[in-house]
């Protein structure tokens, strides 16, 4: 018996595997931060842009990696992204910027110092599939099953738009061909209109904790690793108690974390878009922090 060969062996090799991250929110997951954008009165004279912030020594310091050596924006040849925005084509290669909501190269999200934490901690390839609009709650857009009543538009979309994804990837990412994907954690950045609907702050944490079980459930990973990002731009201190709330509970110990921005955002005046507070006024620096400090929880809890 002590001889015997394991049952398991059958003489072929494992597929590589392909570390498969869900992201989900509304538009400051689809992304708003300005990499460019200087007109002295639309964008204020290009304060707090990504290019500016990366001007600054020490900034330059902790995030200059997304310069290359030619002066270009650097491209990831381990994490990739697919995203689908809600209108215009879909954003499928390697992680840089322009996986944002508009059709340019002039906007980003999480995403970026997200995947940029993600492709450094793994010796896998990293994929990031994106799914957000602009505009939707959770207790009613993206109201999961457990919840009860109608499930919700956004959370049936969002299960096919990562369907998609998984079914799509090796004809869309000639690199990834071979790979077996394996979803590894699922990243929530949602919460302003939550504030605005009535009795949606009430059961905010109960529809969370509803989604990431069902979540669990939909894809047979009932240890699947979550994170939470706090909306710290909105300075409402019900909605922040919720979103920590369902990272504690009893069930999803070892396997949620919370985590704060609010120190994040920036003064208005220093930022491009002075009037746009719901999407942390388009300053850069603040979704570099937003994503850094998601990717570093969920490679904390992994």
């Amino acid at each position: 018996l002590l001889a015997a060969a394991p049952l398991s062996s059958s003489g072929i090799p494992d597929k590589p595997v392909l570390k498969v991250f869900l992201l989900a929110g509304q538009s400051n997951m689809e992304g708003q931060g300005v990499v460019d954008l200087d007109h002295e009165e639309h964008y204020n004279g290009g304060r707090g842009i990504l290019t500016r912030v990366l001007d600054d020594p020490t900034m330059g310091k902790e995030f200059g990696h997304w310069r290359g050596d030619d002066g270009g924006w650097s491209k990831r040849d381990d994490v990739f992204m697919w995203y689908q925005p809600e209108r215009g084509p879909l954003k499928i290669g390697p992680l840089s910027i322009g996986y944002a909501v508009y059709d340019d190269l002039h906007h980003f999200g999480p995403e970026m110092e997200l995947g940029w934490v993600l492709g450094e901690y793994f010796e896998e390839p990293v994929l990031l599939v994106k799914t957000a609009w602009g505009g939707k709650s959770l207790v009613k857009d993206f109201r999961p099953p457990r919840s009860g009543g109608e499930v919700g538009p956004y959370y049936k979309q969002m299960l096919a738009e990562y369907a998609a994804a998984m079914v799509g990837f090796e004809k869309r990412i000639p690199e990834l061909v071979g790979y077996e994907a394996q979803l590894s954690g699922f990243i929530w950045f949602q919460g302003w209109n939550d504030m605005f609907v009535e009795g949606a702050l009430e059961s905010y944490s109960e529809n969370l904790v509803n989604m990431v079980r069902d979540l669990s459930s939909h894809f047979s990973k009932p240890r699947l690793p979550f994170v939470v990002g706090q909306t710290g731009n909105a300075n409402n201190e019900e909605l922040w108690a919720a979103q920590e709330k369902a990272t504690k509970w009893p069930g999803f110990v070892g396997r949620a974390s919370y985590v704060p921005t609010r120190s994040f955002l920036r003064e208005p005046e220093d930022s491009p878009n002075t009037g746009h507070g719901h999407h942390w006024f388009g300053n850069a620096e603040s979704y570099l922090r937003i994503g850094k400090a998601l990717g570093e929880a969920t490679v904390k809890l992994i």
